[in-house]
């Protein structure tokens, strides 16, 4: 079944480059012209508020979850479709995983890479099923590819899960890969079954 609702991982500051802004505006005019829904972290700053914005401002759906101790500092955005608000990070990262058929992340800090990570992660030991992309803008994560590909060369992740990210620097063109997307048949669980 297609995706509906998109979770956008990204950073509260806007970033050294306007093309981050930029690109979120993109995003969200893309997600918003090709039926999804937006989930993400709730602020009304940053790469995050610009994401909202444009969806909002073009007649899209915005789902924002942000943790209590965060809504102040991060400014939690005002006139989205619902705000959802939580006691906790880890109660967070669970509901936009639960709210949300497939994942982005843009440019952002180590928050945005930590959310990437365990989201991936998750679908490494098949706990779900969802795509999972990166919105390269600029090159932003061009290191973090390469890195990644290296892991792959040592050893220690298996191509199928390396190829299980999909990397875009277009964001209608992301979006079009997670209707295409089929999972791999295995996960790191059950593969590690077999060598047994």
């Amino acid at each position: 079944m297609p995706p509906t609702r998109v979770c956008v991982y990204c950073g509260s500051s806007p970033g050294a480059d306007p093309a981050f802004i930029a690109a979120a505006h993109s995003l969200g005019r893309a997600l918003v012209s090709l039926k999804f829904d937006l989930v993400y972290g709730g602020a009304g700053i940053g790469v995050m508020g610009a994401v909202a914005d444009a969806v909002m401002g073009a007649g899209g759906a915005a789902y924002g979850v942000i943790p209590e101790s965060l809504a102040r500092k991060e400014v939690a955005h005002a006139s989205l479709t619902e705000l959802h608000v939580t006691s906790s990070m880890h109660e967070r990262k669970l509901l936009m995983a639960d709210l949300s058929d497939a994942f982005i992340a843009m440019p952002g800090g180590l928050g945005t890479l930590e959310e990437l990570f365990e989201i991936w992660t998750w679908a490494q030991l098949g706990f779900h099923q969802k795509p999972i992309a990166v919105l390269n803008v600029k090159g932003y994560f061009d290191g973090l590819i390469e890195f990644l590909d290296r892991s792959v060369t040592a050893g220690f992740v298996k191509p199928a899960h390396r190829d299980m990210l999909i990397v875009e620097t277009d964001s209608v063109r992301l979006l079009e890969k997670f209707n295409a997307y089929t999972p791999p048949l295995e996960n790191k669980l059950t593969s590690q079954q077999k060598e047994i």
